[in-house]
């Protein structure tokens, strides 16, 4: 088994495609492979494992711990369907503020690789959806960071216009918010 990779409009953020054995009982795959990752270049060391579930219509983010403790994500959808959002963070970069898209589903099983200097969001599309992402860097909640997911200056279409929030996500700071105390540099 192998994996294949895609690069995205946005420089840095992957999708990760792995092999999947199908037969007449379902399927196997290897989620992730530490030397299938280095063969392409992503020298990486996962130190913890995130698991949430969320119905129809919630959407969680954008979010992303500041550079005192910054991870790359490796995000996958395990149970239903999401559309997955990353916003480029790094002040000076030509795709600064811009965002890249992507369903992920378990019948897909794509993965979506996001570098630290990216917030990260996505809405749930199925009834129920379980989402799983490793992570570079623990949860530190004192480099805990959020950005507007309705921000008109990032201009998401969101496939649910009217989604069920957080009170933490209802209040993010929006990207000029961000800009006048940024997390990250040059791009």
């Amino acid at each position: 088994m192998d994996i294949g990779v895609m690069r995205t409009a946005l420089d840095g953020v992957l999708i990760v495609k792995p092999d999947s054995f199908r037969d007449e009982r379902g399927f196997f795959m290897e989620s992730y492979h530490r030397e299938k990752f280095l063969e392409h270049g992503l020298d990486l060391t996962f130190v913890q494992d995130n698991h949430s579930r969320s119905h129809h219509g919630v959407l969680r983010g954008f979010h992303y711990q500041d550079a005192t403790a910054p991870q790359y994500r490796l995000v996958r959808c395990t149970v239903g369907e999401i559309f997955d959002v990353v916003v480029d963070l790094r002040i000076g970069s030509p795709s600064f503020g811009q965002h890249i898209g992507v369903g992920l589903s378990a019948e897909n099983q794509w993965q979506l690789l996001i570098p630290p200097e990216f917030a990260h969001g996505f809405e749930v599309l199925s009834d129920v959806a379980e989402v799983q992402y490793k992570v570079t860097a623990h949860h530190h909640p004192a480099a805990e960071r959020s950005l507007a997911w309705n921000d008109p200056d990032i201009r998401v279409r969101w496939p649910i216009p009217t989604p069920i929030l957080s009170e933490k996500d209802r209040r993010a700071p929006s990207l000029g918010e961000y800009v006048a105390n940024p997390a990250f540099g040059e791009g």
